[in-house]
């Protein structure tokens, strides 16, 4: 037995109805739903063919079917084809959005989690890049206040880290410039992994500069090595965690709240992201996530890069009932503006 044209169309009509109403769908339902040619007992013979042939389920408690994973995956895999060589023709407006009052990458990831949990309603996630290998071009200390500044990390690519000091006493700003210049030229070049180095580094650095002046300087040390250590670091970014609540699929409040705690393990999610191969955009929907809490789930993740290497990963979490055509196209939009806006603005050949 073979998925012929007609028994595609009912499948389709199926997944679209059940994506829409959560309700197992019957062949009545079908036949006033949609305009498919062809009788309710005609529907009805071929719901349950796809039965057989695995694309649909009898729920115990209802006369209706609803799809598998089987059928979910045959839906994506049609829409894919028909979407991955797609562009958002508001693609420069959504970049906009994202990149809106932010000169920071941390900032820009909070944005695109915060507009794809919105536009999805569901659960959204970025992996931010690990900066293990990332070179470091220069530190600057900014003074904000007489008792305040802001200490900035910036990286040859252009990416920027800050942190504001609360220091015990003031530091001359002449002598800040000073510190930034020496420590800048200490640094430069200098890998974050070879953390052992750059503290040593650091001390003889600040060791040197406090017994010129002020006892104070000692203070930037930790916060600086703090800093550096933060770049080893995964780092994920989430919004929407609790959406799942509004849907009738997390109504059990065990299994309600299994999934949020396991979104909420931030090591769970980055490990969940980071190894889910290299292609542009990857699906997968119930049984084929390994992890036991998405076994109801599809997880739907992009790549953002960084001069053709892969740097992180953008996603979405949410029920095998999903509305893909939107959560698909969604992702791929937000990952490519991301993209766009990393070429553009974080790129240390384009940025001096």
């Amino acid at each position: 037995m073979s998925l012929d044209k007609r028994k595609v169309k009912i499948l389709k009509a199926i997944i679209s109805s059940y994506i829409d109403n959560a309700e197992a769908v019957g062949s009545r339902t079908i036949s006033k739903k949609y305009e498919l040619g062809v009788s309710p007992a005609t529907i009805r013979n071929e719901m349950s063919d796809l039965e057989d042939m695995g694309y649909l389920v009898q729920p115990h408690t209802s006369s209706g079917r609803i799809p598998t994973d089987k059928a979910y995956r045959y839906y994506v895999d049609d829409l894919w084809r028909k979407v991955k060589t797609s562009k958002n023709p508001n693609l420069d407006q959504l970049r906009e959005i994202i990149e809106d009052k932010s000169s920071e990458l941390d900032e820009i990831f909070k944005n695109s989690v915060r507009i794809l949990s919105q536009f999805t309603k569901y659960t959204s996630f970025v992996v931010a890049p690990q900066f293990k290998q990332s070179v470091i071009k220069r530190i600057q200390l900014v003074p904000v206040s007489e008792n305040k500044v802001l200490m900035l990390i910036i990286l040859q690519t252009n990416i920027v880290k800050q942190v504001m000091l609360r220091l015990s006493r003031p530091i001359p700003y002449s002598q800040l410039e000073k510190i930034s210049e020496s420590l800048s030229e200490k640094m430069y070049g200098q890998k974050l992994e070879d953390i052992d180095k750059i503290k040593d580094c650091l001390i003889k650095e600040l060791y040197y500069t406090r017994e010129s002046n002020n006892d104070s300087l000692m203070e930037l040390l930790p916060y600086l090595m703090e800093q550096i250590a933060k770049f080893e670091d995964v780092n994920v970014f989430s919004d929407g965690i609790t959406n799942i609540l509004e849907l009738p699929e997390y109504n059990d409040v065990v299994k309600a709240r299994e999934f949020i705690s396991f979104v909420e393990d931030k090591t769970s999610v980055a490990k969940l992201l980071q190894y889910n191969g290299e292609k542009d955009l990857d699906i997968y929907i119930g049984n084929e996530n390994k992890s036991r809490e998405l076994k109801d789930c599809s997880l739907i993740t992009a790549t953002y890069k960084f001069n053709g290497k892969l740097i992180g990963r953008i996603g979405v979490i949410g029920p095998t009932r999903m509305d893909y055509n939107n959560v698909i196209s969604t992702v791929k939009s937000i990952s490519d503006a991301i993209n766009e806006i990393i070429s553009l603005n974080f790129n240390g050949e384009n940025k001096e």
